[in-house]
This record gives C-alpha cells, sequence and structure tokens, in this order.
C-alpha cells in the first residue's frame, strides 16, 4: 500500500510553484530538507491536516489528485518513506488503525464530557431557581412591597399597579406595623398569649404578606361566595406560617454569621462556633451534593422544637386575621358611592352565618370572613398576583424514600394525603420500606415525566379569555342579568321572582367561582410558558390513588389543563404515531364518533382533514369545527399536530410532543368482572375482543327506554309515573345516564344518582318547571338503578359481599384495613367526629377531631369502592414503572393512561400485560385471609364466581382503546 503511494507520489510534476511550496510547508510545518518517517509521523501528519482549515489538503494527500505544491524534498521524504514502510509487517497497520479509533474515541468522549458539563450546569441553575421558588416565594412578595412603599414615597403618587395589588400595598403597611407592635407585646415576660411563643418566628412584614395573600387565596378558592370559615381560615393560615418558619429555621442554620451576630447571640465558645461552622458546612455540602433527606434529618435533629398543633395553628391565625379586619380598608370609587361621595370601609368583615348540612334539616351557626362585595368583584382578575409556594418544579423531584421524605426540595412533602387520619399515618410509617418500594418507584416514574406548555393553544386560550370567554366550555366573564321585581302585589308573581332571582344569584355566583379557577389554570400556565420543561412531584390519598401535588394546573384537570400541556420530550410519529393520532383526534370529538371501531375513527379524521388544516390554521376565524368536540382545548391540540404532520413531506419524522390516551371502557365495571370472572359483564365492558367496542352506557340507556316505554303506555291517572315516562322518552341516551352507571360501581346512592340525571335534564332545558322536573329525575334515577341491577348481578353480589363485610367489621368498633397487591396499607377513616372548642382572639373555634367510635354505615358503603379505586391504582402504576423500563414517557389519570403516538401500541401491550398479571393473583381470597386473621371469630363466605379466562384480555382491542 504504502509503495503505491509513493509510486503516485513520484508522478506528480516537478515544476512546482515555489510561492505555493512556500505557504503549504510553512502551512503544514515542512521544511526543503528530506526526512525519512516513521508510519506514526504520517499519522501524526494526517491528524494535524483533519481539521476542518486543512481537510482539502488531506484530500489532496489520500486521493493525489489535487494540484497540490509539493517540494523536491517533500517527495524524496515521502520514497524514503515508503522504503521505509515496505520493511514493516501487518500488525504494525493494526496497531495504527486501533491508535486511530483511541483518538476517535477520546475525542467522542471529551465531547460526551462537555456535553454532560453544560447539562449539569443547567440542572444547578434550575435547581438554584427552584429552591428560591420554595424558600423565598413570600420573602420575594414582601420585599417587592416594601419597595413599591418606598417609590410611592419617592414619587408622592401610588405606582400604577393591578387592582389587587394595589390593595394589598394599601393593607402591607398598617398590617405590619400591628404585627409588628404584637410582637414586641409578646416578647414581654408577662406576656400570657397563648401563641407568643409562635408569634416572633417570622418577619412581621413576610407575616403580613402570607396573611393578605392566603386570606385572597381561601376567598378564591371557597364556594364562590366571598367568604370563608373562620376555622378554616385560621388554620390555613397558621398551618402556612408554621411552614415557613421551620424553612426560614433551616436557612439560618445554615447561613455563616458575623462577629457582631455572635456577640449579640452570646456565642463566645469556641467550640459552640466550630460546632456551627462545622454543621453550616456540612448541611452546605448535603445539599450540593442533593442529599436532601439527610439534611432534613440534620434539621429535624437541631429542631428542638414542638410541632404547633392545629390548636397553636388557630389561634396564631385567628389573631392574625383579626388584626387583618382592623387594618385592612377599602375605598370604593366616588361614582359607586350612592351620594357621589367616597367612604372608606372595611375589608372583611366577621359574623355569624347559619349553614345547613346535605340531606339534613339541623342547622349550625358558623363565624364567617366575609370580604366586600367589591373586593369579590375582583376575586377573578387576583390569581395572577397571588403567591403559590406549591408550582410545578424546574428539576425531577426528589425520590421517595419514606412517609415525609420526596418531592419539594423544602417545601413539606408527605406521601399520602391522610387528612389527619392518625391510624393510616401509622400503618404507612410502621410498612417496612422494602414492602412500599413499588409505591415509590411508582411515584418516581410518575413525577419525573417532563412536560411544558403547549404556547399555541394558549395563546388561542388568552384571546377567547380576553374578549369575555363562552366558547370552548371557557365560563361567560359577565354576569346574568338579575330579573326585575314585578310591580304586582300578586303572591304567586312575587314568590316566581324570588325564586328566579335566587336562581341568577346562585348562577352568579357559580360562574364567579369557576371565573377565579380558570384565571388560576392561566396564571401558572403564564408562569411556566418560557420553561423549556417542569414535573409534578406525585403522592397518593389514602386508597392509593396517585395525584400531582400541584393543585391547579396538571393533567389531572379540565379539558382547559390538558389542552395546553404536553410532553416536553418531542418524538418522531412514525406510521404507527400517525394512524394514533387520528383515532385520538376522533376519541376527543366524541358524539358517537369514540364508538366506533378504530378504522372508523381513522375514517372520520380523514374526511374532515380539511376541517383539521382550518381549525390548525385559524382557529378563531375559520369555521371553528374543533369547538363541537366534547374536548375542544385537546381537540384544537390534535389539529395543529396532525396538519404539521401531514403537511411534511415525511408525515412519520414529524417531532410529536402530545399525549395520547388509552381510557378504560367503564373501568370500574371492568375492575369487577374481572374479579367476579363474570363473563356476561367482561363482554358488556369489552374484557372480551369484538369487531367494535361494546357499550354499556348505550346498553344501559336501551334498556331505560324499553321500561320508560312500557311505562308510557299506561294511563296517567292511575299509575302517575306513566306522565314522566312520557316527558323523557325523547330524552333518554348515554349522556343522561353515563355518569350514574359510571358512579354505581363506586356507591352511588339514589338521591345521587337523581341530582347526576336532574343536572343532564336541566343542561337541556326542555323540563322549565322545578318541580317537574325534580319529579322527572326521581323516576329516571329509579328507573336507571333498576336497569343496572338487572345487567350486572356478578357486580352487584361482589359489591354486596364487600360491604356486608366491612358491616361486620365496624360492628366490632374496628375500622376496615386491607393490603394492595402492591403492598400498600389501607385504612378507612371514618370515624365519629368529636368537637374540640378553642378559645381565640377572634371567636371561640370549634375544632372537628375523631373519636374512638367508628361510624359503620359510612365504613359500608364506602368499603366497595374504595376496593377498587385501590385496584385501579395498582394498575396504573404496575403499568407505569412497565412502561419506564421500557423506555416510554408515561402519565396517569386513574382510567386513563397517556403517551407518545408512537409508543401506543407499546403501551397497549403492557397495560394488558399487567391487568391480567394483576388478577391472576387470588385478590378476594387473600382479602379474606387478612379479615379472617384479624377477627377470627367472624365469618365472611365468599360469593360465587364465573369462569370468564382472564387472559382473553391480552386480545381484546376495546379494553383500552
Amino acid at each position: 500500500m504504502w509503495l503505491i503511494f509513493a509510486a503516485r507520489t513520484s508522478l506528480h510534476s516537478r515544476n512546482l510553484i515555489r510561492s505555493s511550496y512556500r505557504c503549504i510547508s510553512s502551512f503544514i510545518g515542512l521544511t526543503r530538507e528530506p526526512y525519512p518517517c516513521s508510519k506514526k509521523a504520517i499519522l501524526d501528519l494526517k491528524f494535524s491536516l483533519s481539521s476542518q482549515k486543512n481537510r482539502f489538503l488531506l484530500f489532496a494527500l489520500d486521493d493525489l489528485k489535487c494540484p497540490i505544491a509539493k517540494p523536491p524534498g517533500f517527495i524524496r521524504g515521502l520514497a524514503s518513506v515508503a522504503e521505509e514502510v515496505v520493511s514493516t509487517d501487518v500488525d504494525e497497520d493494526v496497531e495504527a488503525c486501533v491508535e486511530l479509533k483511541t483518538i476517535e474515541s477520546s475525542e467522542e468522549s471529551a465531547r460526551k464530557k462537555q456535553a454532560a458539563l453544560m447539562s449539569a450546569r443547567k440542572f444547578h441553575r434550575l435547581r438554584r431557581r427552584q429552591i428560591k421558588l420554595e424558600t423565598e416565594a413570600w420573602e420575594q412578595a414582601a420585599k417587592e412591597y416594601r419597595e413599591l412603599l418606598e417609590e410611592m414615597c419617592k414619587k408622592k403618587l401610588a405606582p400604577n399597579l393591578p387592582y389587587v395589588k394595589s390593595l394589598f400595598l394599601g393593607w402591607f403597611e398598617p398590617l405590619r406595623d400591628k404585627i409588628a407592635e404584637e410582637q414586641e407585646l409578646c416578647k414581654d415576660v408577662h406576656c400570657r398569649t397563648p401563641y407568643a411563643p409562635c408569634f416572633n418566628l417570622l418577619p412581621a412584614d413576610m407575616m403580613a404578606v402570607i396573611t393578605m395573600h392566603k386570606m385572597m387565596g381561601l376567598m378564591m378558592t371557597g364556594d364562590g361566595s366571598g367568604s370563608i370559615l373562620v376555622v378554616t381560615a385560621a388554620c390555613k393560615i397558621g398551618e402556612a406560617l408554621e411552614q415557613e418558619a421551620k424553612i426560614q429555621k433551616l436557612l439560618e442554620k445554615t447561613r455563616k454569621k458575623t462577629k457582631r451576630e455572635k456577640k449579640k447571640e452570646g456565642i463566645e465558645d469556641d467550640n459552640v462556633t466550630k460546632e456551627q461552622e462545622y454543621l453550616r458546612k456540612k448541611v452546605t455540602n448535603l445539599i450540593k451534593r442533593q442529599k436532601l433527606p439527610l439534611v432534613r434529618k440534620i434539621a429535624k435533629e437541631q429542631d428542638n422544637s414542638r410541632p404547633w398543633g392545629l390548636d397553636l395553628q388557630a389561634k396564631v391565625g385567628s389573631r392574625l386575621i383579626q388584626l387583618l379586619i382592623e387594618t385592612a380598608y377599602i375605598q370604593p370609587p366616588a361614582s359607586q358611592s350612592p351620594d357621589g361621595h367616597t367612604d372608606v370601609r372595611p375589608a372583611f368583615r366577621h359574623s355569624l352565618r347559619n349553614f345547613r348540612r346535605e340531606q339534613k334539616k339541623l342547622c349550625r351557626r358558623y363565624g364567617v370572613i366575609e370580604c366586600d362585595p367589591l373586593i369579590y368583584e375582583g376575586l377573578d382578575r387576583t390569581a395572577r398576583h397571588m403567591v403559590m409556594p406549591y408550582m410545578p418544579m424546574l428539576v425531577p423531584p426528589v425520590i421517595w424514600s419514606g412517609y415525609d421524605k420526596g418531592a419539594h426540595l423544602f417545601l413539606p412533602s408527605y406521601i399520602m394525603r391522610t387528612h389527619g387520619c392518625r391510624q393510616q399515618r401509622e400503618a404507612f410509617k410502621r410498612t417496612s420500606r422494602d414492602q412500599l418500594q413499588p409505591i415509590f418507584e411508582a411515584l418516581n416514574t410518575l413525577g419525573n415525566t417532563k412536560w411544558r406548555i403547549n404556547k399555541e393553544v394558549l395563546n388561542v386560550v388568552d384571546r377567547i379569555w380576553s374578549s369575555g370567554g363562552r366558547l370552548a366550555d371557557l365560563v361567560d366573564r359577565e354576569n346574568i342579568p338579575l330579573p326585575d321585581k314585578p310591580e304586582t302585589e300578586d303572591e304567586s308573581e312575587i314568590k316566581k321572582w324570588k325564586w328566579l332571582l335566587h336562581s341568577a344569584k346562585k348562577k352568579n355566583t357559580e360562574m364567579h367561582s369557576q371565573r377565579c379557577d380558570v384565571e388560576l389554570k392561566l396564571s401558572v400556565a403564564r408562569k411556566m410558558k418560557e420553561e423549556e420543561g417542569f414535573y409534578y412531584p406525585h403522592n397518593l390519598d389514602f386508597r392509593g390513588r396517585a395525584y400531582p401535588m400541584h393543585p391547579y394546573l396538571n393533567h389531572l384537570g379540565s379539558d382547559l389543563c390538558r389542552g395546553i400541556l404536553e410532553f416536553a420530550e418531542g418524538r418522531p410519529l412514525g406510521i404507527s404515531g400517525l394512524r394514533w393520532l387520528k383515532i385520538h383526534l376522533a376519541n376527543l370529538y366524541a358524539g358517537g364518533v369514540d364508538k366506533l371501531s378504530l378504522d372508523g375513527r381513522i375514517a372520520f379524521a380523514e374526511n374532515h382533514l380539511e376541517d383539521v388544516f382550518d381549525s390548525a390554521d385559524r382557529p378563531l376565524e375559520g369555521r371553528r369545527w374543533w369547538l363541537g368536540a366534547e374536548d375542544p382545548f385537546q381537540c384544537l391540540a390534535v389539529c395543529k399536530h396532525l396538519a404539521k404532520a401531514l403537511r411534511n413531506p415525511a408525515p412519520g419524522s414529524t417531532i410529536s410532543h402530545l399525549p395520547v390516551h388509552q381510557d378504560g371502557s367503564c373501568n370500574g365495571l371492568q375492575h369487577y368482572a374481572a374479579l367476579g370472572r363474570d363473563k356476561l359483564g367482561a363482554t358488556s365492558v369489552n374484557l372480551v375482543n369484538g369487531e367494535k367496542p361494546a357499550d354499556v352506557y348505550s346498553e344501559i340507556a336501551a334498556r331505560v327506554l324499553e321500561i320508560m316505554l312500557r311505562d308510557s303506555d299506561k294511563d296517567p291517572a292511575i299509575d302517575p309515573n306513566a306522565f314522566h315516562a312520557r316527558i323523557l322518552v325523547g330524552q333518554v341516551d348515554r349522556k343522561m345516564v353515563k355518569q350514574t352507571v359510571m358512579t354505581s360501581v363506586y356507591g352511588v346512592t339514589y338521591i345521587g344518582a337523581r341530582e347526576q340525571i336532574k343536572r343532564r335534564l336541566k343542561e337541556r332545558g326542555l323540563i322549565i318547571d322545578d318541580t317537574q322536573l325534580f319529579r322527572a329525575s326521581c323516576y329516571a334515577a329509579r328507573i336507571t338503578l333498576t336497569a343496572l341491577g338487572e345487567m350486572f348481578e356478578a357486580a352487584r353480589a361482589i359489591m354486596t359481599w364487600l360491604g356486608d363485610c366491612a358491616k361486620l367489621i365496624a360492628s366490632e368498633n374496628q375500622t376496615v384495613r386491607w393490603t394492595t397487591p402492591l403492598g400498600l396499607p389501607v385504612v378507612q377513616p371514618y370515624r365519629k367526629i368529636g368537637r374540640h372548642i378553642i378559645k381565640t382572639s377572634l371567636q371561640v373555634l370549634s375544632l372537628q377531631q375523631d373519636t374512638d367510635k367508628v361510624m359503620v354505615k359510612r365504613q359500608r358503603t364506602a368499603f366497595p369502592p374504595n376496593f377498587v379505586h385501590s385496584l385501579d391504582g395498582s394498575h396504573m402504576m404496575m403499568t407505569a414503572v412497565a412502561c419506564k423500563k421500557a423506555g416510554l414517557n408515561f402519565a396517569g389519570v386513574h382510567d386513563s393512561y397517556w403517551t407518545h403516538a408512537c409508543d401506543v401500541d407499546e403501551m397497549n401491550r403492557i397495560l394488558r400485560e399487567k391487568f391480567v398479571e394483576l388478577y391472576e393473583t387470588p385478590i378476594l381470597e387473600n382479602l379474606l385471609a387478612s379479615f379472617q386473621l384479624s377477627f377470627p371469630s367472624l365469618s365472611f363466605p365468599l360469593p360465587e364466581r364465573g369462569d370468564f379466562n382472564i387472559k382473553d384480555v391480552l386480545d381484546s382491542t376495546y379494553f383500552f382503546n
């Protein structure tokens, strides 16, 4: 090889241009003298020529076709190289190739290290921002108000602020000063107020900001009436203060103190100073190394203070509410005052109000905090200026490793929402870490899914919202007008007017609450819009169902939330992904299309491609086809993705961020059919394969219609049901019965079914008279529950058995307990409520506390749905972990599983395998064994079951679809 190389070189012309020679020889470092060199030198030369600048020279050396000027000495040098290389053996060639590969691999390794370094820097930058979000939210808000006050004083005018911020600015200084005065009183050694030890743990300005924001936040997220129970507000404000005090104490522990501070604190012992310095360095290093559980452990060891408890939280919160009432005032514009003059009035008012619980005649009197009507009207514009400590995270959540170890970096995070149930909390803490490992792994998997905001859809939402709402299920931003009082003395007319007035006010209250909810969601979306991605840490309810910890904008929310969220990671669609994108469009459009076969849904999407392109290009100016969908914003997101893919010459190469859903077919009944091995029930809910999906809701609706047609033939004078049947015959469809069928397996009562059907009938507006509407709803609810009982006898048998077991256990004054298939201990929290009276500076508060007596009826009725919820939660978490191991992105909403379009087929295979794996375990037998072990004197005979083969689920196309 080298001889040929030298021979080909010697054939070139010797008449070379000297200037070219000088240029090139100096560029590559050659001399005029002939120099024999080793093969390594040639390789070194080749590598020196392999840079971007010298690539043309390397090309010339390799092919010897370019007219590069080479001096005679250079050619002689190459000839001598050829002589030397002839004597080398093949092993040297192999060594050279290995060396070349080694150098290439080292370059690749260097590139990877550089990329990893950049990624690490980016991660630490985001992590610092996350820590600031969690630890400095209230401090930054307080600082902002201080700066605004200074600006106002300097310029002698109020800065141009949004309405709510101008309110907060007016309240901030008086409230802060009042709190500072109270703190001075609490420092007095003779002060005997019970909250004194806790009142000086935070600066006055931070306490003022927390109180204002929490109070306004509670007003927004309450019942929409512009009021909140005193006991709720006091406890929530007290809890927020305790959390912030703990965080500030931890940060103070890690802060380096000056000599003056040491002297002020009386620290003279060098050993104490060294210990504090050592502790600070240790904590700082642990934070840098992300060993946050150890940081919390150290903080807990150093913090010898006792938890505040509900009593102390309520007392601190009550006092701050009282100070807010005393200092917060509002001054409406002169145009809104009856006499044309401005008046100053309190922003909040403490009053007593009667409350009647649902289905009970007994009234109770509770203290409430009411805000001024002017504030109430501005609440729906307040969200964007509220401090929200539990925001989506900018970095992956801390992995769960214990009851309170995981999720947020510093904010208190608990793996289970026990709602104060001590027995549930203790049962979880007693369970070994190995047993809980599948739960930890599943929650970590769900929390590590990276999301981002779909800016295109958010822009459309913002345009609709700014123009008054009313489209795509967004609430109207204007209230409905109140009816005028009739000018008559007729009592029936007056009574009718009062009822209409009450209905209008109630509707406006509901709309106001919905507006606040939309503003909160959009506020979070706007804050996260420019982020590359964010994460939702997850925790559990007591049954084992997983939920995002952030409460406002998450994928468990409404169509609005789901439409403006998408995966941060994009993946190529592929042929399979394009197919599933079309099916997903049909599923979201619904209206019966989602009940077609998969090929039928694809045909629907292809028949509406013109509408898809129009919706994607001109969502508000065009034909607005997407607004006809059952889930309009999600439909719009799919239209934009599908249009982009179809315009691509290679549609399968289009990068898609859109989550595609696979939903269970009445998932509660699917679990009951699997538990009872019920062949008929399994066929009705798609556990068995079919040419098209079985629709249990349509089957129940058909049976309800059949009964009503039979009743409508009767004489209304003899049978009053005949009258209601004739009214309802034309209104029976799957939508009317769907919610009742869906919740029947979760223990819906007759009253619940009546209210669900009443809402559906009211939406249609065909029955105007409220009395007639109520009676028709009662009749329809009875018929629907009858039809359900006829179709799902096996499910009813298991439901009855579970309820009977719970009744026997509760009759022994014991709570029902069980362990889920993933090892999670579950304790039903339903105990009789006792009342604990505490005196606060604002009023006497009655705090609810669980007693030792269980609620037998609640334990019985709640056990069947809770048990099934624990099973669907287990199936979802098993699927999540398996998808992660298969390299899929996964998100779950109870019985709806999400992944990228290109991965739907793989996820479908996994979720079916996991369902079969779940039900191949003897679930009812294990439950029975645990009951018999705990209550050997009680008898729990198992119900009879069918012979359905659970492995048929593996071949069912429409099990999840």
